[in-house]
């Protein structure tokens, strides 16, 4: 009987010991700086109010290898004469993977829509803010639906202007709210999905493109995750 005893007891510590191990395989290092690489282009038709967008970012966990998301999205917009506004209609495909050795991957196509307003305070601080709204097929979950709301401000360091050849300062501030906190199988997901802060140094190298290379700070949940960030923007 006490050998009995004796084996269930091991059999209860080895399970709960791989348990244990896979929980902090999955678990994210919020002192681990992640990155992302990102490109963003677009282009205005010529002697039309439409044009198109997209971008393409490959995100790690790591700054590596690590793959936590890659990105593609792209959409037509629209900008109504003598409007400070953009509208924008488009799809995403994400695919995103687990933190750490696991190389499983998770699905998910979305359709946008979004509002971009610029704005001028002063002579030297240029404002836009972003409004979308996400309709979203995750793999596994029912169907779920996301406001955003992002705040960006650029400043100039050596010029009047966001001209070639200016360098300047790059903030933003993002936040996420989910639509359905029921996404299935008995799971909610919080009202408040996520928030992201980001600060950076541009560099305008052509009067259509410029780069970015910064850090944000990204909370979801309990954790709060640090991630290099460099961008590329073109317009055609």
């Amino acid at each position: 009987m006490l050998y009995a005893f004796n084996r269930a007891l091991l059999c209860v510590a080895l399970t709960l010991a791989m348990s244990s191990a896979k929980l902090q395989a999955n678990q994210v290092d919020e002192n681990q700086l992640g990155a992302w690489y990102m490109l963003f282009f677009g282009k205005d038709f010529s002697y039309s109010r439409f044009g198109f967008q997209g971008d393409i970012q490959h995100r790690t966990w790591n700054g590596s290898n690590d793959l936590e998301q890659l990105l593609l999205r792209g959409g037509v917009t629209y900008s109504p004469e003598d409007s400070a506004i953009k509208y924008t209609v488009g799809l995403a495909n994400i695919t995103s993977g687990q933190f750490g050795p696991s190389k499983k991957t998770l699905t998910e196509n979305r359709v946008y829509q979004e509002a971009l307003i610029s704005q001028n305070v002063g002579r030297q601080t240029f404002l836009r803010h972003r409004i979308r709204l996400e309709q979203r097929w995750v793999s596994g979950q029912d169907f779920r639906t996301r406001l955003r709301y992002a705040l960006f401000v650029n400043i100039p360091l050596n010029r009047p202007s966001l001209s070639n050849g200016a360098w300047y300062l790059a903030l933003y501030n993002e936040i996420f709210i989910n639509g359905e906190r029921d996404i299935g199988g008995s799971r909610n997901v919080d009202f408040f999905d996520r928030n992201r802060f980001y600060a950076a140094l541009g560099y305008k190298f052509s009067d259509a493109g410029q780069f970015q290379v910064g850090f944000m700070q990204q909370r979801v949940d309990a954790v709060s995750k640090g991630q290099l960030q460099a961008s590329v923007h073109y317009t055609f």
